[in-house]
Order: C-alpha cells, then structure tokens, then sequence
C-alpha cells in the first residue's frame, strides 16, 4: 500500500513539475509550440534532431504574424517577441519591469561569476553599468586602438611568414587565438601570442573557460538549474571550474598590484577601470563612432536617479574582466569566422573591401588609425551585414522584475499578464532573417546598409547587440577588433575556398552554439605587392 501512495505521490509530483507548466500559454490564448515533458521545446537540441539557431528561427516562423508566441525552455515558459514596436515597448519604454537577465549561476558557489555586469541584478546592476559605462565608450575605444591594432598586424604578419601560397586554415581555431591575445592584451595587461606559441597558458585557460560554460556537462547543468533550482543549489554545483577561476582572478590582481606599486600607465581596459576606480573621469570628444551596429548608451540612466559604485575592488574587476574574456572569445570570434565565409564566398564584395582598404593605407603612409580605419564606409556596410545575417547572439533573454500586461492589439489577441519570474527572448537570428524587414535575408548584401538604404532598416529589427539599457556594454569593443583585423588581413591575403570548405553553412545539431558542420575551413592566398 505504501509503495503505490509513494508512487502516486511521485506521479503528482512530475505532473506538477514537468507537465502542468506545459499549458501555460494554451490557457492564455498565445501561439505555443509543443513541448514534450521535462524537456519541453528543447528536445529538438537535447536530441540532436536541430541546432539552436534553427530552433530559434524556426520557433520564429511557426509564429506566423503574431507578435509574439510561447515556448518551453524544459518546464519554463518563454515568450517570444517578434514584432519591432513591442520589442522597443518592452526592453525600453517600459524597461523598469523587465531590468534582469535571468540567473544561471548560485552567487555562493560562483561569486565572480555573479558578480559580472551581465549576471548582476536590480539597482547592482544599474549601480556597475552607470560606473562602467565610461570605460567603453567612443573616447576610450580610441584610446585602446594601437593595443588593438598591434595583435592584428601580428596576426598578419605570423602568417606572411609562411611559404605555402595558400595556407589552408580552421578559421574557428584562429580567430579565437586572435581574440584570446586582444583580450590578455586588452582587458588583463598580459603579452601573449597565440599563433607562435600555441599552447601559452592564457589561451589554454581560456578554452577551459568557454568549455565549462558551452560543453555537455554545462548544458546538463543549465538543464538542473532550469528544472530543480532548489536542488542545484542545494549540492552548489559549480558552472566553472575554480581553477580557472583562481589563475584570472590571480592574474588580475598580480597585475593590479605591479601597476599600482610601479605607476605603471598603459592604455587598456586594466587601466580604465582602475581609473574608475580612483574616481577619475576622461573627457570626452568629438570622436568617431565605431560604426551603425554600435548601441549607445540609454537616456534610461539620466532619467533614474541612483549611484554609482564608489569603489570598484580587485574581485569586481576580475568578473567585468572574465564576461569580457567569454563574450570577446567566442562571439567575436565567431562573428569573423562567418564574415571570413562570407566574403570567400562572395568575392566582388571582398575586392571591393580590399580596394577601400588599399585607398585608405596609401592615404595614411601605412600607418592604420583609429579614425581612418572608422571612416571606411564599405567596411561599415560588410561588417553590419555580417552581423545582420550571423548575429554572435542567436537569442537573448530578459525576465520580468515587475508585473506588467502587454494589451491587445489586434482582435485575437487578448491581455497577456506577466508576473515576475517570467521570460521572454529577443530572437535576434528570427527577425534578421525575416524578410519582412530585409528582402532576400539568405542573400549576402552590404548594400543594405548604405547611406541610402540605412533610413529603411527598422531599428529594432536589427539588434545584434540588444536592444535598451541592458545591450551589450562591449559593442564598440567588438567592432573595433574585427574591423581591425579584417583591415590587416585583406590588406595582405585573399580569403579563398578550399577543398575543406563548407559551401553550404549548415548549423551543427544539437549545439547550443552557433558553429557549423565540417567546421570554418578556408585559405589565405598570399597577395603579391
């Protein structure tokens, strides 16, 4: 007898669980995809039947008009917001109520981690935005640029050294050394090169990092956080290995502490924040924007009233430095692997580029700098059409902090009433490619972002770094590393396929990242001077 009460018991327990949450949005009259039980929508990644960005695109389409529909991530309940008018309603006119990512690390056993801009929370988070706002802005990305700009002319000039005529490359692995050294350099005052020394302690350190948070056991993880929070937590499992952990956060402070005891000065992003830290304040000047793709900083904050940290410690900094190392690693990197593809396989538009990039190093005598490499028109266009049809972010979320109605527009709709805790995404691979907002979206074509042609893109249909308060703080960052390296790059070499090539990119199933089957084969053919 007590055997089938302890089964009934367990019955109830999943049905409450795992099945219940599965008509969340059925009794809410909103579009919802079908979910199995426990896993929810994800299955078709879990199971290797779809990629995430194919379930992200194709979630977005079976949607059909609607301006949104559900789905499951496991047993939460997930919006999806399609329409451009109610993406700009949600993340900033009414960006109060929805001000948070939602959490994915236990603060006692990740405290670094959940210590990071993108994983702080309420009035923290606006707190760390508003004292690190100025670290990124226009000013000091001009600041930063010859940092920058070096580890591309080496990148370049490690392989001009080859003999091959074409050196056949997986650009997945190099282009992740090349963000790896821009970050040692950048962000922790390290000088590694990656190339020449393959397997420096920094670059290795960093592959376990992306691995603890991109891996099986990381998704297992994430899948235990979704489903049984209160049990992930109670075991404080970790999502990163502390070890990694503890050689960033030593080399942070290693550094903080020679530069403070010699008054060492150098112009990176160590050096910012330490500033900031002090209380120091740069001001700014006319300087040229990083481009059209770059987010600017929100109205939101001079609207709220609410201070700044007063004072940064050695622990803070080691977490902006760590989402820093993680978001610059692998999007970045990404982002030039797609843009590599791209322009191998549309060879007008990479001689076009080309033929820009030589006007500009003959007027500057050799020399690239921050404002003429920022003045290149076409180089603008391909690089924002890159991240048009290959946003790094395929999706990204926010939870509700405050009860909030999205009312009715049309006449099958009906109030959908958000309490906090819930989700929504914006699905950045979903509307980029749909061509109500960009004709031909497979098509490959900077022309979208010419001059001309810029007034007919909706703002809020291209989002590759967000949208509102929360976008990405490093967006200029990001554009002014990969700008810089695909000016030295065609400068020297022509991006060509190979016998390796993928002609035709397809996702690989079942990753949650946006990698491709065959992997990022291509070559550079040495360019005769």
């Amino acid at each position: 007898m007590l055997f089938y009460l302890l089964l009934g018991a367990a019955a109830v327990g999943l049905w409450y669980l795992f099945i219940r949450p599965l008509n969340h949005f059925k009794k809410m009259d909103v579009k919802q995809l079908r979910p199995w039980p426990i896993l929810g929508d994800l299955y078709v990644t879990v199971f290797r039947i779809s990629s995430f960005g194919d379930f992200v695109k194709d979630a977005y389409d079976s949607f059909g008009k609607s301006r949104y529909g559900g789905f499951y991530q496991f047993n939460v309940p997930t919006l999806m917001l399609k329409d451009p008018e109610l993406i700009k309603q949600l993340t900033i006119k009414d960006f109060d109520h929805f001000t948070d990512h939602r959490p994915f690390v236990n603060p006692e056993v990740d405290p670094l981690w959940s210590n990071n801009l993108f994983s702080l929370t309420g009035q923290k988070w606006k707190e760390m935005r508003a004292t690190l706002s100025g670290s990124f802005t226009s000013s000091k990305m001009k600041h930063m640029f010859e940092v920058i700009n070096e580890v591309a002319q080496n990148f370049s000039k490690h392989f001009m050294k080859k003999e091959e005529n074409i050196i056949e490359l997986e650009m997945k692995d190099t282009f992740t050394r090349f963000t790896n050294d821009v970050i040692a350099t950048s962000a922790f005052g390290l000088k590694v090169d990656s190339l020449e020394e393959p397997n420096n302690t920094f670059y290795i350190m960093g592959k376990t990092l992306t691995s603890d948070i991109t891996s099986i056991l990381a998704s297992l993880k994430f899948l235990l956080l979704s489903v049984l929070p209160t049990v992930f937590n109670y075991f404080k499992i970790s999502i990163m290995s502390s070890d990694t952990i503890g050689y960033f956060h030593n080399t942070i402070k290693e550094t903080i502490k020679v530069r403070e005891e010699k008054n060492i000065v150098r112009n990176d992003m160590i050096n910012l924040l330490l500033l900031t830290r002090k209380g120091h304040k740069i001001e700014e000047g006319n300087t040229i924007e990083t481009g059209y793709a770059t987010v600017q900083e929100d109205s939101y904050f001079d609207k709220v009233k609410f201070k700044q940290t007063k004072y940064l410690n050695d622990d803070d900094i080691t977490a902006q430095a760590l989402v820093f190392f993680f978001a610059g690693f692998d999007t970045v990197s990404t982002a030039l692997c797609y843009g590599a593809h791209e322009l191998a396989m549309n060879k007008d538009v990479q001689d076009r580029l080309r033929e820009e990039i030589r006007e500009t190093d003959k007027l500057n005598n050799g020399k690239l700098t921050y404002d003429s490499l920022l003045k290149m028109k076409y180089m603008d266009m391909v690089f924002c059409e890159i991240l048009r049809k290959w946003p790094p972010a395929l999706s990204i979320d926010r939870i509700c902090t405050k009860p909030y109605t999205i009312e009715p527009k049309y006449p099958d709709e009906k109030p959908v009433q958000l309490k906090v805790g819930d989700e929504f995404w914006l699905p950045m691979f979903g509307l980029h490619r749909d061509p109500k907002y960009f004709p031909n979206p497979e098509v490959f074509d900077p022309e979208r972002f010419s001059e001309e042609n810029r007034d007919q893109i909706n703002p809020y249909a291209y989002i590759p770094f967000g949208s509102g308060p929360r976008n990405c703080i490093g967006s200029r960052f990001a554009i002014l590393e990969s700008k810089a390296l695909i000016y030295n790059l065609l400068l020297h070499f022509e991006i060509v396929p190979t016998k390796k090539t993928t002609k035709s990119v397809k996702f690989v199933k079942g990753s949650f990242q946006n990698s491709i089957e065959g992997g990022f084969w291509l070559g550079l053919k040495h360019i005769k001077q």
